[in-house]
């Protein structure tokens, strides 16, 4: 496994536990990109790709004469500019002397190396025990002097390959890029589906699958985030693949900001898929001398089917992505106040719901937006990072003394990257705000985005946030984002690089999150954008958990978090028990069932305790318990699901598996007259290991079940690993308004 350079047919290999990714310098000097899958060993791939002439595709000056040798048609590893290849390029740069848009890359030289290369500014995976290999390849444009260099982190043992590009100006004059993909994947063979993530606000990540056509296809984002709209993580599977079988590639940029994948079907059959930069509004001045970094993108390769694949990335991702300590902590059961309170509050009735609370056996009480300036209503006060003291007198120690007096951690709600006409900041400071000249600015929630680019908006906030830590004994921060990106201009650049804008944002807020959780290490920060707006791989290098969607309804949360796990952990979704009637879409659903919902997350409270009846407090004290004691395996636990909503609208389940244990977990949705037993076949045991049906719980039925159906009688059952996944297991009948059952299971020695 590992990185392999073959000298006799100038032919790169990379190898991973069960595939291979190969790709090779021409007799030209460009790079070819020969193979991904399935991992294969020797044989020459050169025979995949014969010379043939294809009408108005113009082969390469060399080849005039005998043809068959086009730009167009070959599969390429990173694309030149302008040079024709027709189909999605990877770049776009123009001499800055003479407006002439050109690249055509050439073998330089590579180097082979021990660990995982870094990039400079933007989050990117790390090498946790050795494990990784770098291979770096220079390739040259001899006529601009531009400079590609193409960066691969191997991680053999994970399956999994991260890309980045590099662009250095080597040559005499300025050049302009205006689009600087991150990687291209072209697949010369096969038939495949897309399954991506689309979405909007309290409704994000739901997952469509379509064929691709012969056309392009677009998954992208302008908004300056990642966005409730587009996730950036896709995929391309076979057509028959399924949770369990077919080949899938996944392709998941470990960036926040605007994004975009383009994927074509050419003339020939050839899939490209190129990922990176939204290149809509960007542009890039490059110096002689100076550089351009691309952010970071995950690839992860399985024949083994869209589980696997998925299984693959949670690892990841909380291994080599997450560098917060928390990563694996046990993190705390939580009460936020939105919901019970919104801006209406004060010491005292924070106080009272932490004390109704910590009676429950709740671990942290969050204080959420309007504790700070003017802030009243969501029309005043952001960039004013101020206790207001009218509400609590004496600041937040008073509070948080009373808080933790109760045994009870303390968390913030904060939403830095913004700010208020009405604030004082504005007042100060105009000019750090994104609006265009001589225009009155689009407003969302009546609020404007500041100039993250700028440094001394980096260092105000470092400076003020820092202190607000300092002075507090705080353990959490809710760090929140709750509008997307208009009237983009910069007043701190000049007009020829007021494209670089927008990313120069994202770089400035990734070197504001990374001084404050390098200097607050025992800070557990949440990451959130108006909820899932921003629940991507690049906030996950320094937030190990984001709120997953300011849609708290447990019916609308099991497609949210179903689409979600395609491609990250259930450690990283933020997850509440909200109150019913539900605030957003009225729905009610029982408390249990908000629990177990909730529970395929981190975990925690977003209501008014003190409206609950003393069986509901009940319930309560019960569902931590529970969530503690299942702790293990839900949050470290292999996932599993067991049910697809386009295929089976009657409910949803799903399954965590440890060594040791496993918990499966399903929601009755769509109750039926005469129903169908509930079969479920369990995934992730051991064909021949003894499990023991420890706890078979079920909640929220609000009618008697049928004569004979009683769950204790299921308790203590021994059965084979093989009969559970095989055979099938059924669960007892479920009849009334989203009841749920919580089947626990323990492997025996």
């Amino acid at each position: 496994m590992g990185i392999q350079f073959d000298a006799a047919t100038s032919t790169f290999t990379l190898q991973t536990a069960r595939t291979t990714y190969r790709m090779r310098v021409d007799e030209r000097g460009r790079l070819l990109h020969m193979y991904y899958g399935r991992r294969i060993g020797r044989g020459d791939l050169r025979e995949l790709y014969p010379p043939a002439d294809h009408g108005f595709s113009p082969d390469y000056y060399p080849c005039r004469r005998r043809r068959g040798v086009s730009p167009d048609v070959l599969p390429q590893e990173y694309t030149g500019c302008n040079v024709g290849d027709f189909r999605l390029s990877c770049l776009v740069v123009r001499d800055g002397m003479t407006g002439a848009a050109g690249a055509d890359f050439l073998y330089d030289s590579h180097e082979i190396t021990p660990g995982k290369y870094t990039l400079e500014g933007l989050p990117c995976a790390h090498d946790e025990d050795s494990e990784a290999e770098t291979l770096c390849i220079r390739m040259k444009d001899p006529v601009t002097g531009l400079v590609l260099v193409l960066l691969y982190g191997v991680f053999a043992r994970q399956d999994v390959i991260t890309r980045a590009v590099r662009l250095e100006n080597a040559g005499t004059a300025p050049l302009r890029l205006e689009k600087a993909a991150s990687a291209c994947l072209d697949l010369p063979f096969g038939d495949w589906d897309l399954v991506h993530f689309h979405g909007r606000h309290a409704m994000e990540r739901k997952m469509e699958r379509t064929p691709l056509p012969h056309a392009i296809t677009t998954v992208s984002s302008t908004r300056g985030a990642s966005s409730h709209h587009h996730n950036p993580f896709v995929i391309l599977c076979d057509h028959t693949a399924t949770e369990d079988h077919g080949l899938c590639y996944g392709v998941m940029p470990v960036y926040s900001g605007s994004h975009r994948t383009d994927i074509e079907v050419d003339q020939n059959g050839l899939t490209r898929l190129v990922t990176g930069l939204h290149d809509e509004r960007f542009s890039w001045q490059l110096e002689p001398g100076e550089s351009f970094t691309a952010p970071e993108v995950l690839l992860c390769c399985t024949p083994d089917g869209l589980g696997d694949l998925s299984r693959h990335y949670h690892t990841f991702l909380r291994r080599n992505i997450c560098r917060s300590p928390f990563r694996y902590a046990r993190r705390p059961v939580l009460i936020n106040n939105w919901e019970a309170t919104y801006f209406d509050f004060n010491t005292e009735s924070i106080c009272r719901i932490a004390e109704k609370a910590a009676s429950l056996g709740v671990e942290m009480m969050v204080l959420d937006d309007g504790w700070f300036g003017k802030r009243d209503d969501d029309n005043t006060g952001l960039g004013d990072w101020f206790v207001n003291e009218k509400k609590l007198p004496g600041g937040l120690q008073p509070l948080i003394e009373r808080v933790n007096a109760l045994g009870m951690k303390f968390g913030l709600w904060v939403e830095p990257e913004m700010v208020s006409e009405d604030s004082d900041l504005y007042r100060a400071h105009p000019d750090w705000a994104l609006t265009l000249p001589g225009r009155t600015p689009a407003m969302g929630r009546n609020q404007l985005v500041l100039d993250m680019g700028r440094p001394e908006v980096v260092d105000y906030l470092t400076q003020r946030l820092s202190t607000l830590l300092r002075e507090n004994h705080i353990e959490y921060i809710k760090w929140d984002m709750n509008r997307n990106m208009s009237d983009v201009y910069s007043r701190a650049l000049p007009p020829e690089r007021q494209g670089e804008t927008t990313h120069r944002y994202m770089l400035g807020v990734y070197k504001l999150l990374d001084r404050l959780t390098t200097a607050f290490p025992h800070v557990l920060f949440e990451g959130c954008a108006g909820g899932g707006g921003r629940f991507d791989a690049g906030m996950l290098c320094y937030f190990p958990q984001i709120w997953c969607s300011d849609n708290t309804d447990a019916i609308e949360r099991l497609s949210i978090q179903h689409g979600t796990s395609f491609g990250y952990p259930v450690s990283c979704m933020g997850a509440h028990v909200s109150a019913c009637p539900n605030h957003q879409t009225g729905r009610t659903v029982p408390l249990w069932t908000r629990a177990v919902v909730a529970m395929s997350g981190t975990f925690g409270y977003e209501l008014d305790l003190g409206r609950l009846t003393d069986e509901e407090c009940d319930q309560v004290r019960d569902q931590i318990k529970t969530f503690q004691r299942y702790y293990d395996v839900i949050q470290n636990g292999a996932y599993y699901r067991l049910s697809d909503p386009d295929r089976q609208p009657r409910y949803v389940a799903w399954q965590t598996v440890t060594p040791t244990e496993s918990l499966v977990s399903l929601v009755l949705t769509h109750p039926e007259a005469n129903a169908r037993p509930l079969h479920l076949c369990l995934k992730g045991l051991e064909e021949d290991a003894l499990y023991k049906v420890d706890e078979l719980n079920v909640y929220g039925v609000t009618a008697t079940p049928e004569s004979g159906d009683n769950p204790a009688s299921q308790v203590g059952a021994v059965c084979s690993g093989s009969m559970l996944m095989y055979a099938g297991y059924i669960l007892p009948h479920l009849i009334g308004d989203a009841p749920s059952v919580q089947l626990h299971l323990t492997r025996l020695p």
